[in-house]
């Protein structure tokens, strides 16, 4: 699958970390993982945490999919504002999923607290401005069920505080506390690095052609002959994790980004807070630790490399007025661009845990906005299921929903 176009802004910032060989012997291990993404990493490092031996295989050099394209805001709040998902899930469903992400925040953080430099972690608030009049009473109702259950601390901010804190205008907002924004090659790199020839091993350019299922675990065998046999699989190479499965369960967008060059100002806005709004599709902006701006959003209803790639230049276009019009004083230039594949659900939820037409194997698939916190409930179902561990959660995400 064509995940994205070039010019992503990651590999490029940080150049080669890592180099892992192509699979060239058969091995045998614990778990299996597929994908050496931020998603295939998370739930590494939780394995090797609990004691598990792993190996990862990966088609790609690592961190090369859709982790090299994600823009990697943190937010606790998922695509389908929690007002529409009481209504698709329940009030108790969807009230725990907002705050499994709020954990999920919480535990990158302490990840990357011991090593700061190596994901670029930083904490901020999160703001999400209305978009439209028409929006209003609905995103205030949205402001109010999350203080009704004391999901993050949030304020509801009115024009003037919106034009005071970040200097443009719109009806209102909520200014969340809990947000956050990293590195997603970094912290991959370091994830793996921690493990590295401990209880992880890792190999790049091996591409999965064959899985058979036993009694006691399975076989996987690799483009190059080898195989790996594993008591367990788990399969987190997000978007391409379709063809594993007995049934199509992610809807196929285009999202496009751009990332300015290094700016002069430290302090652009508000607390350089992440910035989204309520449109749909929606724009959102981050900073970077090297002092630029990044922009995301004008996802496109389809998945087409060739049709991507054209469109590139006139999101560019789009996603540069946009800007202006919220920063006409901010002197942006755009240094890096990109198109990438991004996926949803029906339910803007992911899916995590086993489906009875694969033994032993488990998926961590947190397609959507939400996809690096999501990894991080799944690593912790996952790594509970296989330790074979209670996990009150379990329901919450799975295939049966």
């Amino acid at each position: 699958m064509d995940l994205h176009t070039s010019e992503n802004f990651w590999p490029i910032k940080n150049g080669l970390i890592q180099d892992f060989p192509s699979l060239q012997k058969s091995l045998k291990t614990d778990v299996l993982v597929i994908g050496a993404g931020i998603s295939g990493s998370l739930v590494a490092d939780s394995l090797c945490k609990a004691g598990f031996e792993v190996i990862i295989l990966d088609r790609r050099d690592s961190a090369h999919g859709s982790t090299a394209a994600s823009t990697a805001l943190l937010q606790y709040e998922i695509d389908t504002p929690l007002r529409d998902l009481i209504k698709k899930v329940g009030t108790d469903h969807a009230v725990r999923s907002y705050k499994l992400c709020l954990k999920a925040i919480d535990d990158l953080h302490k990840v990357s607290k011991k090593y700061p430099s190596y994901s670029d972690f930083t904490k901020k608030p999160s703001f999400q401005f209305t978009s439209f009049k028409s929006q209003l009473k609905d995103h205030q109702e949205e402001f109010r069920l999350r203080k009704i259950h004391n999901i993050s601390s949030t304020h509801w901010l009115e024009p003037k505080d919106i034009k005071e804190k970040f200097g443009f205008t719109k009806h209102g907002g909520i200014l969340s506390r809990d947000g956050a924004e990293l590195d997603p090659f970094k912290l991959t790199h370091h994830l793996i690095k921690t493990h590295w020839k401990k209880s992880l091993r890792l190999f790049d350019n091996t591409e999965v052609v064959d899985i058979k299922h036993h009694r006691n675990g399975v076989t996987v065998t690799a483009d190059t002959g080898y195989k790996v046999q594993a008591k367990k699989l788990v399969i987190a190479c997000g978007y391409e994790s379709e063809k594993y499965l007995p049934k199509k369960i992610e809807i196929q967008k285009t999202t496009y980004a751009i990332v300015s060059e290094v700016l002069d100002a430290k302090k652009f806005w508000h607390k350089n807070a992440l910035i989204w709004e309520t449109a749909d599709p929606y724009i959102y902006l981050r900073t970077t630790s090297d002092n630029r701006i990044l922009i995301g959003g004008k996802d496109d209803d389809f998945y087409n490399p060739k049709k991507r790639a054209l469109n590139l230049p006139i999101k560019v276009k789009s996603l540069e007025k946009s800007f202006k019009e919220l920063f006409p004083k901010i002197p942006f230039k755009t240094d890096y661009q990109w198109a990438g594949t991004f996926c949803g659900t029906k339910d803007g939820l992911p899916y995590i845990g086993a489906i009875k037409e694969r033994p032993h194997t488990y998926f961590a698939l947190g397609f959507g906005g939400n996809g690096i916190t999501f990894s991080v409930i799944a690593a912790k179902i996952i790594t509970d299921l296989i330790s074979d561990k209670k996990n009150e959660d379990v329901n919450l995400f799975s295939f049966n929903r």
